[in-house]
């Protein structure tokens, strides 16, 4: 089936390069270096699709939502003519909000404890709502943190940049580029139930080992630990917010019923090859 890659960035531009040349396509708001059919589309102005679209087709939207009413997305959906099969939006674990450190499953309730939660929660809705009406099947993708080549806190840890101490740190939850792009394109398969699904690598080590970890194979001092306390002091709304989401998230649908077992399960296997793909 004929795939749109709506939004080709960090993760989009993975599957795009990932997919047939003769059966998918990308759109993003700027040019990309691939050897796929492209668009330049600007999701928040043109009012038309660059493209006839076929009767039968996928779409995976990786686009984060311009606010609560994500009109962006309500945009896009608009153009879609005739409907898509399967529509798979990339969305965020983060839409559990703090849970303790309980474990979580796609059952879980949602709770919009911040603006991004709330937005991500609103998206999840509109598309829900669409799929209903149109007819087609919807996969959501709950992410983690996503890392990889060009996303590890190397800069932070360079200029002495802080992180909590293990005591105070949450459970980590994150999932290698790599893997993430193996997620969408087993989301895209007909194949595939619709529903949504929790994906990451299962390690549930905090950010500060992570960090820890980061430095130690990069050959950079270790990260400069602080108490939560000194934290409220130091770190920005946004990063205080999610470090007070403490949760592990439980991604066995992932691999029973996605069908994903992550090849960077262990993270420091995914440090590495991130590290080796920025060296020149």
């Amino acid at each position: 089936m004929f795939t749109i890659v709506a939004g080709t960035g960090y993760t989009g531009r993975r599957v795009l390069e990932r997919l047939p040349a003769d059966e998918a396509m990308g759109l993003s708001r700027s040019p990309v270096d691939t050897a796929h059919p492209f668009h330049v589309f600007d999701f928040d102005q043109l009012q038309s699709l660059p493209l006839n679209l076929p009767d039968r087709y996928a779409v995976l939207y990786t686009c984060p939502p311009d606010g609560e009413d994500d009109e962006r997305l309500q945009r896009f959906l608009s153009l879609l003519e005739p409907a898509p099969t399967r529509f798979v939006y990339i969305s965020t674990t983060g839409v559990y909000g703090d849970c303790n450190g309980a474990v979580v499953s796609e059952s879980a309730a949602v709770t919009a404890n911040n603006p991004m939660a709330k937005a991500r929660i609103s998206a999840e809705t509109i598309l829900s709502k669409a799929a209903k009406s149109a007819g087609y099947e919807l996969v959501i993708v709950r992410a983690p943190g996503i890392y990889g080549p060009d996303r590890l806190p190397l800069q932070r840890l360079e200029e002495g940049g802080a992180f909590l101490t293990e005591g105070d740190a949450s459970p980590g939850n994150r999932i290698h580029v790599d893997d993430l792009a193996s997620c969408c394109i087993a989301a895209l398969c007909e194949d595939t139930p619709a529903g949504i699904y929790n994906v990451g690598d299962g390690d549930n080590r905090n950010a500060t080992w992570f960090a820890a970890e980061v430095a130690r194979q990069a050959a950079l001092p270790e990260p400069r630990r602080i108490s939560r306390a000194q934290a409220e002091k130091e770190f920005s709304a946004v990063r205080l917010a999610f470090l007070s989401s403490s949760r592990v998230v439980d991604t066995t649908k992932m691999r029973e019923v996605l069908g994903v077992t992550p090849r960077y399960s262990n993270p420091e296997d995914g440090i590495r090859a991130s590290l080796l793909s920025e060296r020149p």
